[in-house]
C-alpha cells in the first residue's frame, strides 16, 4: 500500500481525528511531507468523509500538537547542551550556536511565523523557539496563524481538485526540492567559510609563533 492510500484509509477510518494525527506525525517527522497529507485531507473531505471546515481545524490542531512537542524538546535540550554538542561537531562551534540564538531571540516571532511556510523548517523552527523559551502563548498564536494559512491553502486545493489532488502535490514537491537545494548550497557555503576561516587562523598562529622565535 502506498503512503497516499494508507493516509486516505487512516482519514476515512478515523475521520478528522485521523487527519489531525497524520499532520501531527508530519510535524514531528519532516520526511513525511505536509504537501502530500494536506491535499489528501482535502480530497478525502471531497468524498464526504468529513466537512471542509472541520478538517482545516483538525489539521491545524495537529500542527500545534507536533509543534508543542518539538518546542518542549528544545526547552529540554537548552542552549548550554546545544553549545556543548556544537563544539563536538566538525566545522561548528558553540559560538555559532550562541550567535544564532542571539539572532533568534531578536527575530524569533517573525522566524516562527515565516518558518511555517518553508518545508522542513516548518517543523524544526519549533526547537529554537523552545531553546529560547519563547512565551508559549505567543508561540502557539504564531504557529496557529502560519500553520492555519498553510493548511487551509493545501486542504482547499485538494478539496477543489478532487481526484486531481496530485497536481497540488507535484507543484509543492517542486517547491520543496528548490528549498532543499538552496539549503544544501547554504550548508556547503557555511562549511567552506569555516574551513577557510580555520586555515587563516592556523596561518596567523604559525606566523605569530615564527615572529616570536625570531625575536628570541
Amino acid at each position: 500500500m502506498s503512503i497516499d492510500q494508507w493516509a486516505i484509509s487512516v482519514m476515512e477510518s478515523l475521520g478528522v481525528f485521523g487527519a489531525a494525527l497524520l499532520v501531527a506525525i508530519e510535524s514531528l517527522f519532516p520526511p513525511i511531507p505536509s504537501e502530500l497529507i494536506l491535499p489528501l485531507a482535502g480530497f478525502t473531505a471531497s468524498r464526504g468523509s468529513f466537512d471542509l471546515v472541520s478538517v482545516i481545524i483538525a489539521t491545524t490542531v495537529g500542527s500545534l500538537v507536533g509543534a508543542v512537542v518539538l518546542y518542549y524538546l528544545g526547552r529540554l535540550i537548552g542552549e548550554e547542551r546545544l553549545v556543548h554538542l556544537a563544539n563536538r561537531i566538525p566545522f561548528m562551534s558553540g559560538a555559532d550556536v550562541t550567535t544564532a540564538m542571539g539572532w533568534f531571540h531578536r527575530f524569533g516571532p517573525m522566524a516562527v511565523l515565516i518558518g511555517r511556510f518553508i518545508p522542513i523548517v516548518r517543523s524544526l523552527i519549533s526547537i529554537p523557539a523552545g531553546i529560547d523559551r519563547m512565551r508559549l502563548w505567543l508561540f502557539l498564536l504564531l504557529t496557529a496563524i502560519g500553520s492555519g494559512i498553510w493548511n487551509t491553502l493545501f486542504v482547499v486545493l485538494g478539496f477543489v481538485l478532487g481526484e486531481n489532488w496530485v497536481v497540488v502535490e507535484d507543484i509543492a514537491s517542486r517547491y520543496s526540492r528548490a528549498v532543499l537545494v538552496i539549503a544544501i548550497i547554504v550548508v556547503v557555503a557555511f562549511i567552506v567559510w569555516r574551513v577557510v576561516r580555520m586555515a587563516r587562523r592556523r596561518r596567523a598562529v604559525e606566523q605569530t609563533g615564527s615572529a616570536n622565535d625570531e625575536q628570541v
